[in-house]
């Protein structure tokens, strides 16, 4: 057994105890890296009081067999999907799918997380040559898996493109219709000139 999974056995109870998921364990170059979440996110304190009692579970069982540095962090804004239940928690999100390399098709898929179940998922590919069609991937197929989070196209600074439109729009016909205005007080003086000459 390596050390992200006797550390993830050890450690899931004290995380659960606090109301968290315990989402990943790794352990990689002298750095245990453990990632917690909850469904109204995580907030300072209590990443500092499961740091706390991950690191006195860790020294009381001494389950590391070299030196390394703890961190305890939230998974941010893009997390990895390793269980059944965060699979299915995120379908209809898009995500992100590394397959192992003996898997047939396309190593790497981004698209939409269609289903999942206890077996595997659906993904729809968004491109690639799989763009479009459902394919499905057993658990012990996939690497690697993580949510992907899109930037929303934000508009520039000041009016909207839009709106600016309309407004240069109105104001031409504003200017037009003042124009004509003029045009015609000009022409009804220049009647009346003539008028009393």
């Amino acid at each position: 057994m390596d050390v992200a999974t006797r550390v993830h056995g050890l450690i899931a109870p004290l995380v659960a105890e606090k109301g968290l998921e315990l989402v990943e364990v790794r352990f990689t170059g002298g750095q245990l890296q453990v990632v917690v979440d909850r469904a109204t996110g995580v907030d300072l304190d209590a990443l500092t009081d499961v740091s706390s009692r991950v690191s006195r579970a860790l020294d009381e069982h001494d389950v590391v067999p070299s030196r390394y540095t703890l961190e305890v962090s939230s998974p941010g804004l893009e997390r990895p999907l390793r269980t059944p239940e965060q699979f299915r928690r995120f379908v209809g999100a898009t995500v992100s799918v590394k397959t192992l390399p003996n898997v047939a098709g396309e190593r790497r898929e981004r698209g939409r997380l269609e289903a999942a179940d206890e077996e595997g998922i659906v993904i729809v590919p968004s491109e690639g040559p799989g763009a479009g069609v459902a394919r499905s991937l057993r658990y012990d197929q996939i690497d690697r898996a993580r949510t992907v989070f899109e930037w929303a196209a934000q508009p520039k600074p000041g009016k909207s493109p839009a709106s600016a439109k309309n407004l240069a729009g109105s104001n031409k016909a504003g200017s037009n219709k003042k124009a004509t205005e003029r045009s015609k007080k000009k022409k009804a003086d220049n009647d009346e000139k003539r008028v009393s000459a």
